[in-house]
């Protein structure tokens, strides 16, 4: 379905726009034959953010009011009526958070010329507590004013649905980052060349857990302790490459990589481990042949790592014993990177995300 487009003008509201979603845009810009305008502001300083560059979309910046902090942070964009003034779009995306205060308003807008908006986002997280019944029934009252949602995975179309959205109106999106390899699978002896090679590829921060890494690669047997490749850079960087000296002086910082810099790391690796959250690099290993361990995050990558193909770790603390079954059965890794590699390649990637989004939109338009 190369060819499914979407014939008028389409708009997509986020409050920041971010390097990894640039891509996506542009792919999606290109599907849509009137084009296609973004409207988005910058982070929070605290957030370390950066702001990507879009190609082909258009890009209207947004001026965000960051309200308050923690769990009752809000945020107002300024110039959203008037960004759809504007553009005038045929449709509307928008982050289905109901802390982005300016929302209704852009609903009310496109309503009021009978025309559709949908929601995106992660899912809907069982909420508990006193207030629980009522915080749920204002959840769902808001996402009822979208015309159907897109999620980033099977899990979070359950929790809509499981909320009381109407299950025919979920889209699931898998959450892509890059296109579909363009090269052949990688191939790699049926034994390990020497050592086995573990990679890491990510930002060094605390919240990616590559401390743990450092300490399960330094707990095995000493004839499972792999070469450990961590490339990345980040405010973490000295403390890990500190721990390293004293747990696992063999570990590698080669230092932060990108793009083609990035293969002949992806390309020698036999496994590819993210500790944490996050994980933009995930698809990027599949691409090349890479089984997975990650720890357990909000969903987004639970379609994308599964049995056939890695290991999601039920707790932080899991990660030696998986380390060392993964391991010790070489052919089983093959086997898993094979199946990585035709995930990225026919299930999970920016083409097959934008064909999603495509096809919600013109049901909505039809």
């Amino acid at each position: 379905m190369a060819d499914l487009r979407f014939n008028g003008k389409l708009a997509i509201q986020q409050r920041v726009l971010t390097p990894y979603r640039a891509a996506f845009f542009d792919a999606l810009a290109a599907a849509c034959e009137s084009g296609l305008s973004v409207f988005a502001g910058t982070p929070r300083p605290s957030e370390a953010i950066t702001s990507g560059t879009l190609k082909t979309a258009g890009f209207i910046p947004a001026h965000n009011l960051h309200l308050l902090r923690g769990s009752f942070y809000l945020c107002w964009q300024d110039g959203l009526s008037a960004w759809l003034d504007g553009w005038n779009p045929d449709a509307l995306i928008v982050e289905a958070n109901p802390r982005y205060l300016a929302i209704p308003a852009a609903v009310r807008w496109m309503k009021s010329r009978g025309r559709p908006v949908l929601g995106w986002g992660l899912g809907a997280p069982l909420l508990t507590g006193p207030l629980a019944v009522m915080r749920r029934a204002c959840r769902l009252s808001f996402l009822r004013q979208f015309d159907a949602l897109l999620t980033y995975s099977r899990h979070g179309a359950d929790e809509y649905a499981a909320l009381g959205f109407s299950a025919g109106q979920i889209f699931v999106a898998p959450n892509a980052a890059a296109a579909r390899p363009s090269w052949p699978m990688p191939s790699r002896s049926p034994e390990f060349d020497g050592r086995p090679s573990i990679l890491f590829v990510g930002r060094l921060q605390a919240r990616k857990r590559v401390d743990l890494l450092l300490q399960a690669c330094a707990s095995l047997p000493q004839g499972l302790q792999p070469r450990l490749v961590i490339v990345g850079d980040g405010p973490e960087r000295a403390s890990l490459e500190n721990l390293a000296k004293t747990v696992y002086p063999s570990a590698e910082f080669p230092g932060a990589k990108h793009g083609a810099d990035l293969a002949p790391y992806f390309s020698s690796a036999d496994l590819f481990v993210l500790p944490g959250t996050g994980g933009l690099a995930v698809q990027e290993a599949m691409a090349y042949g890479l089984p997975v361990i990650m720890g357990t995050g909000d969903g987004t990558n639970d379609d994308l790592v599964r049995q056939g193909n890695g290991w999601h770790l039920s707790e932080p603390g899991s990660l030696p014993g998986v380390l060392r079954e993964a391991l010790t059965d070489v052919s089983r890794l093959r086997v898993m990177g094979v199946e990585s590699f035709r995930i990225v390649s026919e299930e999970i990637n920016l083409e097959k995300m934008v064909e999603i989004f495509i096809t919600a939109v013109n049901q909505q338009v039809a």
